[in-house]
């Protein structure tokens, strides 16, 4: 392998590394046949080393993309793509891979933490293999240059210019809101059908991507880059597979009482006869997807409740709820280095619209980039994202190797961002902190629908549905690209229940593509639908073990003993298998049982509404 400073210059200089192969010599080789060894000590000492070089290489390859993903530019794409190139080289290197598979070949004679600590080696390997150094380069490439079309697309749903350009150029933003308040049917067709036009744009991208993704999960053994996106949570593809289609089966009933009801709304909304049973198109939907139905309980819009708020007082009371346990108000460096607001108008700048929450140097620089607007879903959103940011700094302690500050599982970070989200949107809290006025009339069930609707069983067949079954069959089963555009519409049918609002089966289409995740986090939304039933367990545990309080009526704000239950769960990082830290929390195995009762009242009263009882 390339020495350490070498690789370190190439990441800082936005420059590409070359194949790795030989060990540094700062490494000592392993001892020649014969030789009596201490394994353990020799782990330490490559630990050591590999955690070290992997955190100068990770801040670097970080840092370039949040410049890259907040100033969208040729020069930031080309420095994200030599930073990760960088960091790929190092982490793929084939010293790094032998060394680390001869000695997890001794895994008895090692603690577990070391253990671990191998076998996440060996995954990030598996996603850049030194083997092949060319694959990887030509995917991070290609991965660099699909994250610039995506952040720099200009939506427009008007007529363009002479010269082609868009008059009156729209964000992604400005689509959501003529789906969520919009009446006229044609508007919303006219508008959801230029929000897909991007697709057009990545489908080709998306198309190599799928071949080179492959390539470097099948190059350690693999059957795809889904499998390989799967073995984090110590599973199987069809044990996953399975895992999600009871996720989608038990939820089912409570889904459908859901689209029946809300078919009647929207179909009041748009002056249009009750619906039967067929599907209604995607534009009747609240959003570009239909994976949230937002809006239509009355009674429930608190956006009123915040618009006179500035977007800055919005993340300073989810900081609140947070220092209210017992978690540490934010670094001066989050406020000064964050990106958290919508561009100033005027300002040419392009960044990434899709909330997010950065472990820069997986240490104190912790960032997150949002474009909080005054209103009720960025004021859910901002308690969200802060929960990333607190799960980052608990496990940023030097108990918790490097390599493993991550979250027990990937579902288990959203778990704690969505958690935080439904407990802001407990009505006693809102009262309580004077978000809500005391005198609002927004009774339980109001609130179980809006949960319902606009954040988890509504997105449960989106997400273990639709989105987890078009990804594993795009790697594990190399579905070409000119079935993309059918097999993704006919999931949308079997799992969400909706139809296109007109004929999408041009070839150039690729509404799948407009996913984001589908190009800058692949292979894994069912980290979503996973932290959907697991945030519902340990909500569960607050409300009944801790509160001794209603689930669907609590309030964490200002108690301590919620702070340490939580302190302890995400102190631990990845250094347990996440079964057992969710055992330990719950006292159950994953179940959508806490879900499931937590909506029980909310499917009696839908039944009844619905005549279907």
């Amino acid at each position: 392998m390339y020495p350490v400073l070498l690789l370190l210059s190439l990441a800082q200089a936005g420059e590409s590394a070359p194949p790795a192969s030989e060990a540094p010599a700062s490494i000592p080789a392993s001892n020649p046949a014969g030789e009596t060894r201490n394994v353990a000590n020799e782990a330490k000492d490559f630990l050591d080393f590999y955690n070290s070089t992997y955190l100068a290489l990770a801040r670097a390859s970080q840092e370039a993309a949040w410049e890259a993903s907040t100033d969208v530019s040729e020069a930031h794409e080309g420095r994200r793509t030599g930073a990760s190139q960088s960091f790929a080289a190092f982490t793929g290197s084939t010293f790094v891979v032998e060394r680390t598979k001869r000695l997890l070949e001794h895994r008895r004679e090692l603690d577990p933490v070391a253990v671990r600590q191998l076998e996440a080696i060996l995954r990030l390997a598996a996603d850049s293999p030194g083997t092949i150094p060319d694959v990887v380069n030509n995917r991070l490439a290609e991965e660099s240059r699909q994250a610039s079309l995506l952040d720099s697309f200009v939506f427009c749903y008007t007529a363009l210019a002479a010269d082609g350009s868009c008059p009156e150029p729209k964000t992604a933003n400005d689509i959501d809101e003529v789906l969520l308040v919009s009446t006229d049917l044609a508007e919303r067709q006219r508008v959801w059908e230029a929000s897909k036009e991007i697709g057009k744009v990545l489908k080709p991208g998306l198309a190599r991507l799928q071949k080179l993704r492959n390539q470097v999960a099948r190059e350690m053994g693999y059957s795809s880059f889904f499998a390989l996106q799967v073995d984090a949570y110590g599973m199987k593809t069809e044990e996953m597979m399975g895992l999600l289609d009871g996720l989608v089966t038990e939820t089912k009933p409570l889904y459908h009482e859901l689209q029946v009801w809300a078919g009647r709304k929207l179909a009041a909304k748009y002056g249009k006869p009750r619906p039967g049973k067929d599907p209604l198109a995607a534009h009747w939907y609240p959003n570009r997807w239909g994976q949230e139905w937002s809006g239509l309980v009355e009674g429930a819009d608190l956006d009123p409740y915040f618009t006179n708020r500035s977007p800055q007082w919005i993340v300073q009371q989810a900081e609140a709820f947070y220092v209210s346990m017992g978690f540490a108000s934010l670094s001066p460096s989050f406020w000064a280095r964050s990106d958290l607001y919508p561009v100033a108008e005027g300002d040419r700048r392009q960044k990434n619209a899709h909330a997010s929450a950065w472990h820069i140097d997986l240490d104190q620089d912790i960032r997150s980039l949002m474009s909080v607007e005054s209103d009720a879903q960025w004021f859910f959103t901002s308690h969200h994202e802060l929960g990333h940011v607190y799960y980052f700094q608990a496990y940023s302690r030097p108990e918790v190797p490097p390599v493993l500050r991550e979250g027990a599982n990937r579902a288990f970070h959203e778990a704690v961002g969505e958690l935080a989200s439904l407990a802001a949107g407990q009505v006693p809290y809102l009262k309580a902190q004077g978000f809500l006025p005391k005198k609002a009339k927004l009774n339980p069930t109001q609130a179980m629908l809006v949960d319902a609707l606009e954040r988890t069983v509504v997105f449960l067949p989106w997400s273990a549905g639709v989105m987890s079954h078009f990804e594993y069959e795009l790697y594990e089963k190399n579905l070409p690209p000119e079935k993309w555009q059918e097999r993704w519409w006919e999931m949308v049918a079997e799992y969400q229940h909706i139809v296109p609002p007109s004929d999408r089966n041009d070839a150039s289409l690729c509404d799948a593509c407009t996913k984001t995740h589908i190009n800058d986090d692949p292979g894994a939304y069912y980290d979503y639908a996973l932290a959907t039933v697991i945030k519902y367990q340990l909500h569960e545990h607050i409300a009944k073990k801790i509160l001794k309080q209603d689930p669907r009526s609590c309030n964490y704000y200002g108690n301590k003993d919620v702070g340490a239950y939580l302190k302890k769960i995400l102190e631990q990082g990845a250094v347990r298998d996440w079964r057992d830290i969710l055992r330990d929390a719950t006292g159950e195995e994953l179940s959508t049982r806490a879900m499931m009762d937590y909506y029980k009242p909310l499917l009696k009263w839908l039944k009844q509404q619905n005549g279907s009882e």
